[in-house]
């Protein structure tokens, strides 16, 4: 594990806490803490990478009044046809996958951060453009909620029909399509999909806890975070032998527990004390 910068931390946190977010400058400082090699330069290599996929989708439809379908067919064409960006499912093992400067290196990823690629490309270019949580499968929508265009960046910027988004839904949750999950996705809220998105690949790699621990503490500097955050870095704490700070952090977790459930803050500062005693 290499050790991880504080003015990088600092830089995510105030980005976060910023009254406009820049989407792709937290996907690039995420990727810094699993990348060493991704200095300053190389940040701003990957956003010249972006303005420049920008330019030519203008060129492309120079009037800024076209329709949304319109924007979402040039995007498929320019970042799914002509340079090959889309997913394959060998993509879900690779952390390289959810890191947005290995995505527009590689042109493959996972389906959040090739949506992150269309969306920070469309939105230099003047484009109506959020992100759409669907359950299972994160894609990209165009206009407004009436005149809504939806595509899926991991098989190339396909436009998907009202039925493509209802079998998509339903096949991972058995659920039909609500209204409410097209709604656009923030930056934060996009941000903290990624993350997760690294700690579940993570998770079925126990070796990798450290890439598991500076997941969940980029987490917590979001500025709306779950408590259980604070659980979940403990576990990981006391898990690579850090005890000492990992009970401290079970005990911040019992503290926001102890109004709600006092026992259940009981039982987790009894943990945290069983923490310390590993110690000796």
């Amino acid at each position: 594990m290499h050790p991880q910068s504080p003015e990088r931390r600092r830089l995510f946190a105030d980005q976060a806490r910023s009254a406009r977010p820049d989407l792709a400058q937290l996907c690039l400082l995420i990727g810094a803490e699993a990348d060493p090699d991704l200095d300053e330069t190389g940040m701003r290599a990957a956003r010249r990478i972006l303005d420049r996929l920008a330019d030519q989708l203008t060129e492309r439809l120079p009037d800024q009044a076209v329709g949304p379908r319109s924007w979402a067919l040039a995007l498929a064409e320019l970042l799914g046809q002509r340079y090959g960006f889309k997913g394959r499912p060998g993509d879900y093992q690779r952390l390289q996958s959810v890191l947005l400067h290995e995505v527009l290196r590689r042109r493959r990823g996972l389906p959040i951060l090739l949506s992150v690629v269309w969306i920070e490309v469309a939105r230099r270019a003047g484009a109506p453009v959020h992100g759409v949580a669907l359950p299972g499968h994160f894609v990209v929508g165009f206009g407004t909620r009436d005149e809504q265009v939806l595509a899926n960046p991991f098989a190339g910027g396909d436009v998907l029909s009202r039925t493509d988004a209802e079998l998509m839904v339903a096949g991972a949750t058995g659920a039909p399509l609500a209204p409410s999950m097209l709604s656009p996705a923030g930056p934060l809220d996009i941000v903290l999909r990624v993350l997760n998105n690294i700690r579940a690949w993570a998770a079925a790699r126990p070796e990798r806890s450290d890439v598991a621990l500076w997941a969940v503490e980029l987490s917590l500097l979001l500025p709306s975070h779950a408590d259980r955050l604070h659980y979940d870095r403990a576990q990981l704490l006391v898990q690579r032998g850090d005890f000492l700070t990992g009970a401290l952090e079970i005990e911040t977790y019992a503290d926001a527990l102890a109004a709600s459930d006092e026992a259940a803050a009981l039982r987790l500062r009894q943990e945290a004390h069983g923490a310390r005693a590993m110690l000796n």
